[in-house]
C-alpha cells in the first residue's frame, strides 16, 4: 500500500466522509484548527468501522470531536470559521487557545539540559538513566492521536517544539553523563524518518562506542498507524537491517509501541510487522494511556495484553491521560483508572503482568496509583514512584487524601502530612 495522508485541508476527499453530517464535518474543521489533525489511508480504510464511526475507537482516536474543546474555545473558533476569517486571524486565535491548554505538561521545559553552556532543545533528561532525543526529521507522525500530549510539536509554534539533529552533541552529552544507559528516540514519531537518515544516527552512535550506553529505545505509533513501515515500504528492509545492526553490536533495542486499542491489532499487516521486527533481535514493549470514550474497558485491556503476549510483545505501561490538550474529553478519575487496571490485571496470567500502572507521568516523576484503601478510618490513595526526578524517590509509597474527582497528581492533597515528601525543601 502506498501511504496517503489526510489533513484538515484534504479530509473531505475521504470517500467515507459522506457518512458524516454537515455538522460533524464542521466540528472536525473547528477543532482541527486547534488540535492537530492527520489521518492516513491505512487508518481510514482498514481500521475504522464506518458503519459505526461515531462510537468507533479508532475514529475517535484520529478525528477531532466537538467536545475535545471547551464550549468557550469551540464557540470562539467556530465563529471565526463561519465568518470566513483570514488565515492569520484563525492562527492567532488558535494559538491563544493552545496556550490555555497547557502545551508542555509535566514540566517538560525543565527537562532540557545544557552542554557547555548551550541548551540542547532536542534533548530531555529527566531521569538519571534515560535520555530522550527528538530528531528533527522525526517530528511528525503517520497520523495524529487526538489525545497526544506532544501535540505542540505539530502546531508550527517553534518555541514549543523540541527538535535537533546534531548527533555529535548527543554523543558528547552521553559521554559527560555516565549514568545514562538508555537513549530513547522520540517525537513525533522517529520512524517517519527515511531509513538512511536513521541509520546515520545509529552508525555514529555505534562508532562512538559509549561504554555507559546499553539500550536504544524507539517510541513509535507505526505498528498501529502504518505497519507497512516494516513490511512493504521501499526502505523497510533497510530499516530492519539497522535494527539488526543495533542488536549485533551488543546494544539492546526496545521498540516502545503505542497500541491504544485492540482493534489496532486486527490486520495481517500489523501481525507481519511484529514478526519482522522481532526477527531482528529487537524487543517490543507496549504502552498506552487509559482514556474515556476510547479504551476505558477492563475486558478490552485484558484481551489486548493477552494478544500482545501471544505475538511476543511485552505489556509495559498503562498511563493516565496527561493534563494537556483534550484531557477533559479523555480523562477518567484516578480511582476509575485504578479500578479498570485492577480488573484487567486480574484476568490475565503472570506473563501479561509485566504491565505497570496506572501511572501519571507528572512533573516529579512517574507516579503509580497503587490503590484506594482506608487507614485509621480515613480513605486514601496509595501512590508510588515508578520513576522520579530524584532517584531516591523511586519505590517509596506515599498517601493522598481521597478525592473522587481527582484526575491528576496536582489534584491531590497529602494525607497524614502537610506536604508530600518530594515537596520538602
Amino acid at each position: 500500500m502506498k501511504y496517503r495522508a489526510y489533513t484538515l485541508k484534504t479530509f473531505k476527499k475521504i470517500p467515507q466522509i459522506s457518512k458524516l453530517s454537515e455538522e460533524q464535518i464542521f466540528d472536525i474543521e473547528v477543532v482541527g484548527e486547534v488540535l492537530p489533525f492527520k489521518a492516513n489511508n491505512y487508518v481510514v480504510d482498514e481500521l475504522i468501522d464506518w458503519d459505526n464511526f461515531e462510537n468507533d475507537p479508532i475514529f475517535i482516536l484520529t478525528f477531532p470531536q466537538k467536545d475535545m474543546l471547551s464550549a468557550e474555545h469551540y464557540n470562539r473558533m467556530a465563529e471565526l470559521v463561519r465568518s470566513g476569517a483570514s488565515r492569520p486571524e484563525i492562527t492567532k486565535a488558535a494559538n491563544q487557545i493552545r496556550m490555555e491548554l497547557n502545551p508542555n505538561p509535566a514540566g517538560q521545559v525543565h527537562n532540557v539540559p545544557e552542554l557547555n553552556g548551550e541548551k540542547l532543545v532536542g534533548i530531555q533528561h529527566k531521569y538519571d538513566e534515560t535520555m530522550l532525543f527528538f530528531p528533527s526529521q522525526g517530528q511528525t507522525c503517520h497520523a495524529y492521536c487526538t489525545f497526544c500530549f506532544r501535540w505542540p510539536q505539530f502546531t508550527g509554534i517553534d518555541e514549543l517544539k523540541f527538535a535537533m539533529k546534531q548527533v555529535d552533541l548527543i554523543i558528547e552529552y552521553l559521554r559527560q553523563n555516565p549514568s545514562i544507559t538508555d537513549l530513547l528516540f522520540t517525537g513525533g514519531d522517529p520512524m517517519v524518518m527515511k531509513s538512511k537518515v536513521f541509520e546515520q544516527y545509529i552508525d555514529a552512535i555505534i562508532a562512538a562506542d559509549i561504554p555507559n550506553l546499553k539500550t536504544i529505545r524507539i517510541g513509535t505509533k507505526t505498528l498501529g498507524y502504518w505497519p507497512y513501515r516494516y513490511t512493504s515500504d521501499d526502505d523497510a528492509q533497510q530499516l530492519l537491517d539497522v535494527f539488526k545492526k543495533i542488536h549485533d553490536n551488543g546494544l539492546n533495542l526496545s521498540i516502545m509501541a503505542h497500541f491504544n486499542h485492540i482493534n489496532e491489532m486486527s490486520t495481517e499487516a500489523v501481525e507481519q510487522a511484529v514478526k519482522n521486527i522481532r526477527a531482528t533481535g529487537a524487543v517490543i514493549r507496549t504502552q498506552s494511556p487509559i482514556m474515556k470514550n476510547l479504551n476505558a474497558d477492563a475486558d478490552m485491556w485484558a484481551r489486548m495484553w493477552r494478544k500482545q503476549v501471544d505475538w511476543g510483545m511485552i505489556p509495559y505501561y498503562m498511563f493516565i491521560a496527561r493534563e494537556t490538550g483534550a484531557q477533559e474529553y479523555f480523562a477518567v478519575t484516578l480511582e476509575e483508572a485504578w479500578d479498570i487496571f485492577r480488573k484487567a490485571y486480574a484476568q490475565v496470567s503472570g506473563v501479561c503482568r509485566t504491565v505497570r500502572g496506572p501511572s501519571m507521568s507528572a512533573n516529579p516523576g512517574k507516579v503509580q496509583v497503587s490503590g484506594v484503601t482506608e487507614i485509621n478510618g480515613e480513605k486514601v490513595y496509595v501512590l508510588n514512584f515508578i520513576q522520579g526526578r530524584n532517584s531516591d524517590w523511586v519505590g517509596r509509597p506515599f498517601f493522598a487524601k481521597y478525592d473522587p474527582k481527582a484526575l491528576w497528581l496536582d489534584d491531590l492533597k497529602p494525607a497524614f502530612a502537610d506536604q508530600f515528601f518530594y515537596e520538602e525543601a
